[in-house]
């Protein structure tokens, strides 16, 4: 049967991929004296989303790279870092990440070469810094956050179990943990936290 053909041999995609904001990041390792180092950024306060927090190089899945995420991550390294295509050398993705906001993300690790040779946009990036890898070994400070939902007043309860109408203000539906790291002056946390925590687990034997 053409239905059975045409299931059995597709790849799944994430369905409503195109409800959420579509990100790739690149988790950037430099040698420094031989030592790995994670090369973060500073965002710069002219941004209006997360102006001045530390983050990845990264930015929004344009449509035509959807089905290859870890070019954007490699373009926006290069637009945000100043650096030449060729000193940014992609090593393999990490774990997807899907924010409360509905954000989702595609990390990916690599590699700078010559970091010499860089020039941030300032109309992005306020600066960088590198941390050493073995910084991060230790796992992170954590708080828990709750996220809530809350139904329209033109949700139409009565079609639904009577449960739902205890549902009609803000209303528990999962908690999740967010991670915090320091490094000197500067403060990781969210997804970069995340995306960082989850790299760090790859590494670990065993996983």
């Amino acid at each position: 049967m053409e239905l059975i053909r045409r299931i059995a041999g597709r790849r799944p995609r994430i369905h409503n991929e195109s409800e959420c904001l579509v990100s790739a990041v690149l988790v950037p390792i430099v040698k420094k004296e031989g030592i790995p180092h994670v090369l973060f950024e500073v965002r710069s306060e002219n941004l209006n989303r997360q102006p001045g927090e530390i983050c990845f190089p990264g930015g929004k899945v344009e449509p035509e790279e959807m089905e290859r995420p870890q070019e954007t991550a490699i373009r926006e390294a290069v637009e945000e870092l100043g650096i030449r295509r060729d000193q940014a050398v992609l090593i393999g993705p990490l774990d997807y990440q899907i924010t409360p906001p509905g954000t989702l993300i595609y990390p990916f690790l690599g590699l700078i070469e010559d970091l010499d040779i860089i020039n941030p946009n300032p109309n992005e990036v306020a600066g960088t810094f590198l941390a050493p890898l073995e910084h991060f070994i230790s796992p992170p400070m954590a708080s828990t956050v709750e996220v809530a939902t809350r139904y329209p007043a033109d949700f139409p309860f009565h079609r639904v179990p009577e449960s739902y109408k205890e549902k009609e203000n803000w209303s528990k539906q999962w908690s999740f943990p967010v991670y915090f790291y320091e490094y000197g002056e500067y403060f990781i946390w969210g997804v970069t936290a995340r995306i960082l925590n989850n790299f760090i687990t790859l590494c670990r034997p065993g996983v």
